[in-house]
């Protein structure tokens, strides 16, 4: 059996991928900034202090590794916590991994489809040259370059996801915030720009995906994880009206109005495809009904 270490594995992605590799025999372990009780599989380290890092690492000497583990919420106030977490974190379990006495066979980093900003309309695949139009986005294209210093001692692999949302989102991100005001009945919500375009696929398939380039391996790939297809988020408010047969007043509050919003994102999912074979997300309004009937 494979001993695969997650990074992040307690928040919302890392869930969904621990029961993926769980459910196609991997032996899974995670690791977190938080104490969690009664979880023998899992270790607490905080990315940022390198020493705990490393004796989780001598400690464990995992087959693969799986690094969610960042600061995801492209709105979070604290600027500096951006690269000390995703930049110097991320070079911390690097470093870690190169000095444990065993190189995994792979190793899977986290990135995001915000490092292509707003420097393209249509597809985007991973030729396109970055443009990062906000903090967090800088921060993982920092990460990037970062982690290309270990590929002749670490088997790299990035994955660069577009949206994606599914149960447990914390609805600091948009979709989870307009599912839970469909399932409150609430009769109004304040969002931000609604002519933005997103490709959202289902944390599922993502958690597919992941699973299986960890298993096919390709060195030194960098992935979209995306579905080929967006929606604004005027299509997504219909969605969840023709779902639940609720309709929301929406007002705009300029609070919520980012002037570095990035306009359109949707990703060319080829190269994945290319790497793992068929491949796909369910449909958005499938995952939103998903959403809307059951509790978070």
């Amino acid at each position: 059996m494979k001993r695969v270490l997650i990074t992040g594995i307690k928040g919302f992605t890392g869930r969904y991928v621990a029961a993926e590799l769980q459910a196609h025999g991997w032996e899974v372990w995670g690791m977190g900034a938080h104490d969690e009780s009664g979880d023998g599989n899992y270790r607490r380290a905080d990315l940022t202090d390198a020493e705990a890092v490393r004796s989780v690492l001598a400690e464990l000497r995992p087959d693969a590794v799986v690094h969610l583990a960042a600061i995801s919420f492209v709105g979070h106030g604290d600027a500096e916590s951006f690269y000390k977490v995703n930049l110097i974190g991320t070079r911390n379990l690097l470093a870690a991994l190169a000095g444990s006495g065993k190189t995994p066979d792979c190793v899977l980093l986290a990135s995001s489809a915000n490092v292509y900003g707003n420097s393209a309309e249509g597809m985007l695949d991973e030729t396109m040259p970055a443009n990062p139009a906000n903090e967090y986005a800088v921060s993982k294209l920092a990460m990037e370059y970062m982690a290309r210093l270990w590929s002749d001692k670490l088997p790299l692999v990035i994955v660069r996801p577009f949206n994606y949302t599914g149960v447990g989102q914390s609805e600091s991100f948009l979709l989870p915030k307009i599912v839970g005001h469909f399932r409150r009945g609430a009769e109004v919500i304040e969002l931000g720009n609604l002519d933005v375009w997103r490709d959202f696929s289902d944390v599922r398939a993502v958690a597919c995906a992941y699973r299986r380039l960890l298993e096919v391996r390709p060195m030194a790939a960098t992935v979209n994880v995306c579905s080929g297809h967006s929606h604004s988020l005027r299509e997504v408010l219909a969605m969840a009206e023709a779902i639940t047969g609720h309709r929301i007043q929406v007002e705009v509050n300029p609070a919520f109005v980012r002037a570095n919003e990035v306009k359109t994102l949707c990703g060319d999912a080829s190269r994945l495809r290319s790497l793992i074979g068929d491949w796909e997300t369910p449909p958005l309004k499938n995952t939103l009904r998903w959403m809307l009937e059951q509790s978070s």
